[in-house]
């Protein structure tokens, strides 16, 4: 990370792969075959799950491309670290972690991931939401991390707690998702100083 803290400069993150139990997580800045990515996004798109829960903004194989474009340019404004979830040879996809700063000044952070159907189950949510939350600890400076999710997620809430993410309560029709209606959201979060 560069020190230069002047108020007219957010410091960026070099981008740098974090190895884990069973799994990699790669900035997907850094992921190879674009092509090959691009089309596994907008087939996943329409999984059930991820399109309510986590909609991503793609349709086709080119909207994809927008999409990946777009976690690329994040990692080079400082403001967004999204990593995707590989196999530990860092080839098959297993889902997404991204880190989003919501005000850097005051290392305020929101953390979201997502698996593809055939990695849910195995953990994997859990392990790479602890990998991503150590490194905004550690390299990125967070102080506070963020999560939401739908009340009726209840696999997101499981992941949640069992990755130290306290419940601090529930916001009101907060956000609208996939289905196009307003969901109440548990919040929860970490904070730097917690065990």
């Amino acid at each position: 990370m560069s020190t230069d803290q002047s108020p007219n400069f957010l410091p960026t993150f070099t981008p740098a792969d974090l190895a884990g139990d069973g799994f990699g997580l790669r900035p997907w800045s850094l992921v190879g075959e674009p092509e090959r990515r691009a089309r596994e996004l907008a087939a996943l798109a329409a999984d059930p799950a991820i399109s309510l829960w986590n909609p991503l903004p793609i349709r086709t194989v080119a909207h994809a491309e927008r999409w990946l474009a777009g976690r690329v340019s994040g990692w080079e404004r400082g403001d967004l670290a999204s990593f995707a979830l590989l196999t530990p040879d860092f080839d098959g996809l297993l889902g997404s972690v991204t880190v989003r700063w919501v005000d850097r000044g005051d290392a305020l952070a929101m953390i979201g991931y997502w698996l593809v159907p055939d990695a849910r189950g195995r953990g994997l949510a859990t392990r790479g939401l602890e990998a991503a939350t150590r490194w905004a600890f550690t390299t990125a400076d967070a102080r506070r991390i963020e999560l939401g999710h739908a009340v009726g997620n209840t696999a997101s809430c499981r992941v949640a707690g069992r990755a130290g993410y306290l419940l601090e309560g529930t916001l009101r029709q907060s956000h609208c998702f996939g289905d196009g209606n307003y969901h109440d959201e548990h919040l929860h979060a970490r904070l730097a100083s917690d065990a």
